[in-house]
């Protein structure tokens, strides 16, 4: 549960103007008269996974008047976007901007935290190279003077070159851009960091992935567009995409207040949320899912009857526990599914030692970590005053090298590329800790599509009142408002409001942070060849 959060100010420029919907009206559990409320729906719904899709359908079913059970497996709720304490210091998993082109989900977050609640914080990340900083998102005139005119001569030679002689294929990111950018640029800025994601090489992902990130815009496009602005004006428009979101919202103690307030609103409906407890089993029979068993950490058993099922469970682990179990098509189909893990290094250090950024991207070769959070950036009250939390994060397949590290090692090693970057004298860090997140990103190889509508097809016509939700639950690149949107409109479903198509949710071609007007909620995944994927832990 939250701790004690004090009652400093908070330091936000201006409030964000919403427009509340029907579907998200102030109505919270624990604020509405009773004339406000649904009258209580005698339905049981079991939900498995308190992360903010679990805990968002439970949250909705609530206001409904509809009881629930949320079983969760770890001890903290939120899932990636739970916000974990050390010693009076709260950071992140991964940093999450409270960002979104979905009107209802913004809603919510503003009907489950007051605005009070909420800071508004600019947005800055760079990458660090060479012991140098660069804008994020690239800009050519920047980069080339970083660079170094003898090394940006080279870039600009290389760039004209694959107009030249443009890659035979664009299938692959390597490809796609190179082709954009120059052979040398894409060396410099895109490689490593791709590579240290995935675990596989930039040859191995899709160029959809590149596409997403840079929609087309090659470094003369990126050279001529501001030049152009400039002599015709803004109210011309521009064919040239809108940058990345310059200010975001931000609860002021990290994400994982926003779910921490919403298990509360759950538990203060009457609803139940179990911690440290997993799930075994789904007992289904003659075409639905009749009961959840659970085991507590002490071992004992747990039953709870459902009209439904809502699952954030990673999506072949609730395969895996159907009983009766599905044929071996269906668990070979799950069983080849896979993610990639993810750890946090969170080092403690003088805030001079800091740097303006929320994070900074690392595309050094020279050292694993692949991104640093600066979390006194994000917000001042995830610190303690004169000091400063880097976040060192690393992305890992569970058992590797990294992963079976102890917590100390650990924290050496990231004092140690500190070092190794200019960024900290490792003398500086007063104190270390160590988050492990597994299951963190699911492995997107070339077959996984397939996979995953075998798995859906089996549920559909075997359990159609189990409902996968969210990242892990269905397989599919969310971010947390598609898994909350993917939360939202099951419960609509559930409740006969509607006939929603969740897998619809984040299929569009805009890039989730542009600002392009488009209606739609998200991005794709990068497609990693099914042989690299299963290759990828035994890289480096």
């Amino acid at each position: 549960m939250p701790p004690n959060y004090d009652q400093r100010s908070v330091p936000i420029s201006r409030t964000t103007s919403l427009t509340m919907t029907d579907s998200a009206s102030s109505n919270t559990p624990e604020s509405s008269d009773s004339s406000d409320q649904s009258p209580p729906d005698d339905r049981h719904v079991v939900i498995i996974g308190a992360g903010p899709a679990g805990l968002t359908a439970a949250y909705q079913l609530s206001k409904a008047g509809v009881r629930s059970t949320v079983i969760e497996a770890d001890e903290i709720v939120g899932g990636i976007s739970r916000s974990v304490e050390r010693d009076g210091y709260r950071f992140d998993i991964g940093g999450h901007r409270f960002f979104t082109k979905v009107p209802e989900v913004e809603a919510l977050w503003h009907e489950i935290l007051p605005q009070e609640d909420f800071l508004l914080r600019p947005r800055m990340s760079r990458i660090y190279y060479g012991g140098k900083y660069y804008d994020y998102p690239i800009k050519p005139f920047n980069a080339l003077k970083n660079l170094g005119p003898i090394e940006a001569f080279r870039c600009i030679i290389s760039a004209l070159w694959v107009r030249v002689r443009p890659p035979k294929s664009q299938e692959t990111l390597e490809d796609y851009i190179v082709a954009n950018y120059g052979r040398r640029l894409f060396d410099h800025f895109f490689k490593t960091y791709n590579e240290k994601v995935w675990g596989v090489p930039a040859s191995a992902l899709s160029a959809d992935w590149g596409a997403q990130r840079i929609k087309g815009m090659s470094i003369f496009d990126a050279i001529w567009e501001p030049i152009r602005r400039k002599f015709a004006g803004r109210r011309e428009g521009s064919a040239q995409v809108t940058s990345l979101i310059e200010e975001f919202q931000y609860p002021k103690y990290g994400p994982g207040m926003m779910w921490e307030r919403c298990a509360e609103l759950v538990e203060a409906a009457g609803s139940e949320v179990l911690m440290e407890t997993f799930v075994e089993k789904v007992i289904h029979a003659e075409g639905r899912a009749t009961e959840v068993w659970a085991r507590t950490k002490d071992g004992q058993v747990l039953k709870y009857e459902a009209d439904h099922v809502v699952s954030s469970m990673p999506f072949p682990a609730l395969l895996r526990s159907m009983d009766p179990q599905p044929p071996a098509d269906v668990l070979a189909a799950a069983n080849d599914l896979g993610f990639r893990d993810f750890l946090t290094v969170a080092l403690v250090v003088p805030e001079a030692a800091g740097f303006p950024d929320n994070w900074i991207y690392i595309h050094s070769p020279d050292v694993k970590v692949g991104r640093i959070q600066n979390f006194g950036q994000w917000s001042p009250y995830l610190v303690k005053d004169g000091n400063t939390c880097l976040g060192l994060e690393y992305f890992v397949f569970e058992g590797d090298e990294l992963w079976s590290a102890s917590d100390s090692e650990l924290i050496e090693r990231g004092k140690r590329e500190l070092a190794t970057l200019g960024l900290c004298d490792p003398a500086d860090v007063s104190a270390g800790y160590v988050v492990r997140q597994p299951k963190a990103y699911p492995v997107y190889d070339d077959v996984y599509t397939e996979r995953v509508e075998v798995l859906n097809d089996w549920i559909v016509k075997n359990t159609p009142n189990v409902h996968p939700v969210g990242r892990n639950g269905m397989h599919k690149y969310n971010n947390q408002d598609h898994s909350m949107l993917t939360a939202m409109l099951t419960v609509e479903n559930i409740l006969g409001r509607g006939e929603h198509d969740i897998w619809t949710v984040n299929v569009d071609e805009d890039y989730h942070e542009e600002s392009s007007g488009g209606a739609g909620t998200g991005r794709d995944a990068p497609v990693i060849p099914r042989d690299t994927a299963r290759a990828g832990s035994r890289l480096g």
